[in-house]
């Protein structure tokens, strides 16, 4: 069945990949056992995988093939190997999250996410690394992963395997999770293409919980023509989450070329606001773009965000608390430090301050969904800089201000629930990737997606690979 020679194919997107697997030309089988091959001789130096599925990827690349081979293709999606973060259910084997208190888990089911993944032909090659409890930092017995664009870089928060998995080619696309940036950010450092979806516009039911009302799952690709054959498979509502949208759904968008007509809103104050110059003149570029392909950028002002991302800790911290009562306080000697103290921030949290939280959440939702009724979009940078080195982060830690800055463009997007869309858009002076995200109306994630197709169609940024 295989005809092609695949020690090159590892950066394939899956739109380039399917049809080869839909006419035979490549075989699922040969195809898993590459990535496995990959995974065997770079991983060890990168760290991006928690768990590898060998037996079971093998068993499901062979099934694939049969029925491909029988003429019951099932969509772009079958054949193709993917992997998830170990934040996500996976039927008898261990889903961790992050943490030592959940090492022994094996949950009986897949999640959702995943188990509609398996159902569009998907293979899932294993579970990626994360941040303890997808929060800000690993666990002090974990080895994180590395960023292939440069290992004394950040790999950009807790979908952090998802990210370094996907651009090192280990495997085609990735599951993640974003609660106030953590799709966005990995794909921001290891240049790539992801999507946080509207709040409940994707099921989170079989997800070990950070945030429950911030939570977001979302997948992580090379392109957004791949993030919307990832985003149709797990889309939809749920009756296993009663928080999912109903009656929502999205399909594979038709290339698009232009944009003619699309109104993108830009506040160059608020995009510069502790933004290096770098990080600037790439927005600059993604404008310049937009224009060529005929859309209209407005002049905007988008409603006073910083507090919002200073307000997010308080917001997370309570709601985390709740998430693992079961287990903080009385276990809380096999926690990490960073997610003990948030923790320790929301029990600390009282009942007044959590509800004027609230209330400012609550407005500025209101305020972002009114700022978008006159615009079909926002452009902006997902960070103020480019993926900064760990002594920048230890730097961070120390300064709440300088933390509340990094987030400044991600968090308030989690507290209001509208869908953002990441995309690489230059790069530093020293090779590494930026980031900038266009943000939409609650549902309208298909906007996003056709807008950044449109902008892949005349950039590079997303076909450049890290040197691995």
């Amino acid at each position: 069945m295989n005809s092609v020679n695949l020690s090159d194919w590892h950066y394939l997107e899956i739109s380039e990949l399917a049809p080869l697997l839909k006419r035979k030309a490549l075989s699922p089988v040969e195809l898993v056992r590459s990535q496995l091959d990959r995974i065997s001789a770079i991983d060890g130096k990168l760290h991006a995988y928690a768990k590898l599925m060998a037996y079971e990827a093998l068993e499901a690349a062979s099934k694939a093939e049969s029925e491909i081979g029988r003429g019951r293709y099932r969509g772009p999606l079958h054949g193709i190997p993917v992997a998830v973060k170990d934040l996500f259910w996976t039927k008898g084997v261990v889903t961790a999250a992050g943490t030592t208190v959940h090492r022994d888990f094996v949950p009986q089911e897949d999640a959702t996410v995943v188990r509609r993944l398996r159902e569009a032909g998907a293979i899932v090659l294993g579970k990626l690394q994360l941040t303890e409890g997808a929060f800000a930092t690993p666990h002090p017995s974990s080895v994180p992963p590395v960023n292939p664009w440069g290992a004394n870089h950040w790999t950009g928060a807790s979908s952090s395997g998802s990210a370094v998995a996907t651009s090192a080619g280990l495997c085609f696309a990735s599951l993640g999770t974003d609660t106030g940036g953590s799709i966005r950010f990995p794909c921001a450092a290891n240049g790539l293409t992801g999507l946080k979806p509207s709040w409940g516009r994707v099921s989170r039911h079989g997800v070990f919980e950070l945030a429950a009302t911030l939570d977001h799952v979302g997948p992580i690709a090379r392109s957004a023509r791949d993030v919307a054959l990832m985003f149709e498979a797990i889309d939809g509502p749920d009756t296993l989450d009663p928080s999912s949208l109903p009656g929502v759904g999205t399909a594979v968008l038709a290339p698009r070329q232009g944009l003619k007509g699309v109104r993108v809103g830009v506040d160059r104050e608020w995009n510069a606001r502790a933004t290096d110059e770098e990080t600037l003149k790439a927005m600059e570029g993604v404008i310049e773009a937009l224009r060529e392909l005929g859309a209209e950028v407005i002049e905007v002002r988008t409603p006073e965000s910083f507090p919002i991302a200073g307000a997010w800790e308080m917001l997370c911290g309570v709601q985390t608390a709740v998430a693992h009562a079961e287990t903080y306080p009385a276990r809380a000697s096999e926690y990490g430090p960073a997610l003990s103290r948030l923790i320790d921030v929301g029990r600390a949290t009282d009942g007044m301050s959590y509800q004027r939280v609230i209330l400012d959440a609550i407005a500025f939702r209101g305020r972002m969904s009114a700022l978008l009724e006159t615009i079909d979009m926002l452009l902006a940078p997902v960070q103020p800089f480019a993926a900064p080195t760990h002594e920048q982060l230890g730097a961070l830690a120390q300064d709440p201000e300088l933390n509340q800055r990094l987030i400044q463009f991600t968090s308030p997007f989690n507290v209001s629930g509208h869908p953002a869309l990441s995309m690489p858009c230059g790069h530093t002076a020293d090779g590494m990737p930026i980031g900038c995200q266009l943000v939409g109306r609650r549902g309208y994630e298909s906007a996003l997606i056709a807008a950044g197709e449109a902008f892949q169609g005349i950039s590079k940024w997303h076909r450049m690979h890290p040197p691995v």
